[in-house]
């Protein structure tokens, strides 16, 4: 651990550049309080990266008072990593490739606690948990934060009068783990995947007797996710084999997001506790399987009063204008949109006509073959969208930032959906991209998310997902409609 973890001076790093709010300075107390109680031995601090996945150090939980004020320190190349972990960047160049000093000879960042994220994990004997902000050792935000764009999208929101609310349906492969491939040669960058056999054969979708059969082997996890105070709703045994479902009750804004977050961590760390393997892969290169998609119910509430603001009161349309204009904005964004909701090569395989899945970008009331489904009826205040275009890999802050930018850029323009598409998959719209590649060309010259995101960012992320796409070209020579052996060692282990 870095010297910087541990500094003389007085006045706590946090309290030097005035990062906590009132609320999260009580909170800190409470943590510690909390740490004492429960008797824990070891705290993690965890932030998320550019890909949506948790990375962080574990300390003795003596110090994690200290260190929640003062920083754990960490190297700012896990910023510059694709997915498969390679640094893409030339860290070691003036500005470090980013044209930035803080960035160069892979210097440090900060991991600064966020202490009302603070959780006991149930699996985790005597181990607490802390979700963290980053910042240079300035005091700067590290500007590659996907949890600091997310709140500043929600900041633009709040600016025009609205919070964000979301729901999260998840859907993910959980396997019985037969070979976890830890024999030295295979061992390689990234390393062979798992070998697994199903928990169940599937093709009997939310029969009681499926998910009977399988309740034995989930209880761990609901009970788990239960206990970490997420709004856990429901469990669900999908048409694939081997694949299940969570839902969870709305939640609102930064809040939807983080839980996703650590419901992913904790599905992943308690299934290799249990001998088996959880993935959030969007389609496993296994016979016989199913895609998985990610579908995010949202709504806006109007801030001064507390109404959801996509309520219609006009028979005519099921929206209200402002959802509407909500609605277009979606769907005039949805391929540049793609590059965050569907971030890997692998997700793509699943935008296919006549399999509940998008392939292009349209809306329809109730109707499941579209890119995004609108739930209600005039004057129904549970009024929502539920939109469909996610993969479950997704990093869930670029995903919901990637909804509040497009989504206020069509009210501000006042752009129209058109007429509810009953018949999804013959309707004139445009399609959904066909690779990752052509969603990142999308993004290349799309001024909303520019403007929404900054260039700085977008031009970052562009570059992380150009190399993945690169190295995917240079390395798999028989590019299929078929899941390759390529995509199931980058993803179905890391994600």
């Amino acid at each position: 651990m870095s010297s910087r973890d541990h500094r003389p001076s007085r006045m706590s790093f946090v309290e030097r550049h005035d990062l906590w709010s009132r609320e999260q300075a009580m909170a800190a107390e409470s943590v510690e309080k909390d740490i004492a109680t429960h008797k824990l031995e070891l705290v993690r601090f965890s932030f998320v990266d550019q890909h949506g996945v948790l990375r962080g150090k574990t300390v003795v939980a003596g110090d994690a008072g200290a260190l929640m004020r003062n920083g754990v320190a960490m190297t700012s190349t896990l910023l510059a990593k694709d997915t498969s972990h390679r640094t893409v960047f030339p860290v070691f160049t003036p500005g470090g490739g980013f044209g930035m000093p803080e960035m160069e000879g892979a210097g440090d960042f900060l991991m600064i606690a966020d202490p009302p994220t603070f959780r006991v994990l149930p699996w985790a004997p005597n181990t607490g948990w802390l979700l963290c902000d980053i910042y240079f050792p300035s005091g700067k935000p590290v500007p590659f934060s996907t949890r600091q764009l997310y709140r500043n999208a929600l900041s633009r929101l709040t600016d025009a009068g609205y919070d964000f609310i979301a729901g999260l349906e998840v859907e993910f492969h959980l396997f019985k783990l037969e070979n976890p491939r830890l024999a030295p040669a295979d061992c390689t960058w990234p390393g062979e995947p798992p070998e697994v056999s199903f928990i169940h054969q599937g093709f009997q979708l939310l029969t009681e007797a499926r998910a009977d059969q399988i309740e034995p082997v989930l209880e761990p996890f609901w009970r788990a996710v239960t206990a970490l105070g997420l709004p856990f709703r429901s469990m669900e045994v999908e048409l694939g084999p081997s694949q299940c479902e969570f839902t969870f009750r709305p939640a609102p804004g930064l809040s939807a997001a983080d839980m996703m977050v650590l419901f992913r961590s904790a599905m992943k760390q308690i299934a290799r506790r249990q001998g088996l393997h959880c993935t959030f892969m969007c389609r496993p290169g296994l016979p016989n399987i199913f895609s998985s998609g990610w579908h995010l119910h949202q709504s806006l509430l109007e801030s001064r009063t507390g109404d959801n603001a996509f309520v219609s009161s006009d028979g005519a349309h099921v929206l209200s204008p402002f959802g509407r204009s909500y609605l277009a904005g979606l769907l005039s964004h949805a391929k540049a949109s793609a590059a965050f909701t569907t971030p890997t090569l692998n997700g793509y395989k699943r935008y296919r006509p006549y399999a509940l899945a998008p392939d292009r970008a349209i809306w329809g009331q109730d109707n499941r073959g579209v890119m995004v489904r609108v739930l209600g009826r005039v004057g129904d205040p549970a009024t929502h969208l539920e939109n469909r275009i996610g993969e479950p890999a997704a990093n869930p802050y670029l995903y919901m930032a990637s909804q509040v930018v497009a989504g206020l850029d069509g009210a501000a323009r006042g752009l129209d959906p058109g007429p509810s598409a009953d018949t999804p998959y013959e309707a004139k719209a445009e399609p959904m991209p066909k690779s990752l590649a052509e969603a990142l060309d999308a993004l290349r010259t799309n001024a909303c998310f520019r403007e929404g995101f900054g260039d700085g960012f977008v031009d970052y992320f562009l570059r992380i997902k150009d190399a993945e796409i690169a190295r995917y070209r240079s390395e798999q020579k028989d590019d299929t409609p078929d899941v390759t052996r390529w995509e199931q060692k980058e993803y179905f282990d890391l994600f």
